[in-house]
């Protein structure tokens, strides 16, 4: 499920650069397609996903909340 969500955001990623003149059109394709960037995004979104459950389960501890 994460994959997929990956290469979203690549693609508008990718988009916003080319459109704000950042990198060339060919240099945006490459970016929404290279397979290295989105397992490299892929991991990332996966370690932003566990943080925010720890941070989450460490608030609801301290407040009291059930855990």
């Amino acid at each position: 499920m994460i994959a997929p969500v990956a290469r979203i955001i690549l693609r508008y990623v990718a988009a916003a650069l080319v459109t704000y003149g950042v990198v060339a059109a060919d240099m945006g394709r490459q970016i929404a397609n290279d397979p290295d960037i989105l397992n490299a995004l892929t991991i990332l979104i996966g370690a932003v996903v566990g943080v925010v459950t720890e941070a989450a389960y460490l608030l609801a501890k301290r407040l009291g909340w059930t855990t």
